[in-house]
């Protein structure tokens, strides 16, 4: 068994060595001590996105943005009063300190309690054209294209299986039964499959008002054409701690002005930047969202995911952005899918 050290870090840590740590370790937390092992904080993935979307990059400390007043209990006491605490403090886990309070070992509510399987659905829209591929998706429909020697879609859905994902739907149109051949019930990659038929372009959020049965929990909307690896746990936990309405994943985006930036004040020059780069958070195509915005989507009409968001904020929901620091492509154009297979085996196992 690790030692819980593995899973400790100091205030001078940066965001980039703790994500290391909080993704190697099984508990998806890291502890914070000082120099003689006394609990300070803690710190999870949810923290440091949000840092991030405040400007702060993975090279700065995490002194700043670590929670510093963390639920602890002793390791004199019982099982039950541990569970209580999580409980009513609304946490997953909670380290457990001696009388110095030192830490010593982390309790999780999930191990505590008997374990409850992911009954989260996840939904692919796997139905797009892929004009811009052709001649590629000429006789293939984008998401079976091969990329590290198997389908874009099935490392989409391995990658979900391998956090317990495991009740997966497909949104198909486009040479749908190639892709109903090849995955088949799900069966051969250990999920459950089943299929919305699109018989006309509903858009990314449109399709889901085709969906049988409606979700009675949060819900993952993924286009079938990006290669990640994001912590699909992470972003659950960001949603429901947040709780979120609506969660959009994002991902920054740079871009290089290629000329010398003049500001002036009235006729005078007050300063010149030598090509700026202006930053973006961009939509990343992977969305987290409540069963109850299912009532906000039209029936069979086409309906995009912007204009969803759109609506949400309008309409004053909690609509949340979740940040990718992990690796993510979107597959849309020939220099893409050449990128894709040159770096499939550094990012995918």
């Amino acid at each position: 068994m690790d030692s819980i050290l593995d899973i400790c870090i100091h205030q001078d840590t940066t965001m980039k060595e703790s994500l290391r740590v909080i993704d190697k370790g099984a508990k998806r937390i890291a502890i914070v001590i000082d120099e003689e092992q006394k609990v300070l904080g803690t710190l999870n993935d949810g923290d440091i996105r949000r840092a991030l979307l405040k400007g702060l990059t993975l090279e700065n400390s995490i002194k700043d943005i670590y929670y510093k007043d963390p639920t602890v209990c002793n390791i004199k006491e019982s099982k039950e009063e541990i569970i209580k605490q999580t409980i009513l403090n609304h946490v997953y886990q909670i380290p457990i300190v001696d009388d110095e309070n030192k830490i010593v070992g982390l309790e999780d509510l999930a191990t505590l309690m008997t374990k409850i399987d992911k009954k989260n659905k996840v939904i692919i829209m796997a139905g797009g054209l892929g004009t811009r591929l052709h001649p590629l998706t000429i006789d293939t429909p984008k998401p079976l294209l091969t990329v590290g020697k198997k389908p874009i879609l099935q490392t989409i859905i391995e990658n979900f299986e391998s956090y317990g994902f495991k009740n997966i739907i497909i949104s198909v149109n486009y040479k749908s039964e190639m892709i109903k051949e090849y995955f088949g019930d799900g069966s051969n990659f250990g999920v459950n499959i089943e299929y919305l038929e699109e018989n006309k372009r509903l858009g990314t959020a449109g399709a889901l008002s085709l969906l049988k049965e409606k979700p009675d929990l949060p819900f993952f909307v993924m286009n079938g054409d990006l290669l990640t690896n994001v912590n699909f746990e992470h972003l659950l936990d960001f949603h429901s701690f947040g709780n979120s309405m609506a969660t959009m994943c994002v991902r920054e985006y740079q871009y290089q002005i290629p000329y010398g930036v003049i500001e002036t004040e009235n006729d005078q020059i007050t300063s010149i930047i030598e090509k700026p780069t202006n930053k973006f958070f961009v939509n990343a195509g992977i969305y987290l969202l409540s069963p109850k915005i299912l009532e906000d989507i039209p029936n069979n009409e086409f309906f995009d995911m912007p204009t969803l968001f759109d609506k949400l904020i309008t309409n004053q929901k909690n609509v949340l952005s979740f940040p990718i620091h992990e690796y993510w492509l979107d597959i849309g154009q020939h220099n893409d899918f050449i990128q894709a297979n040159d770096e499939y085996n550094d990012n995918f196992n």
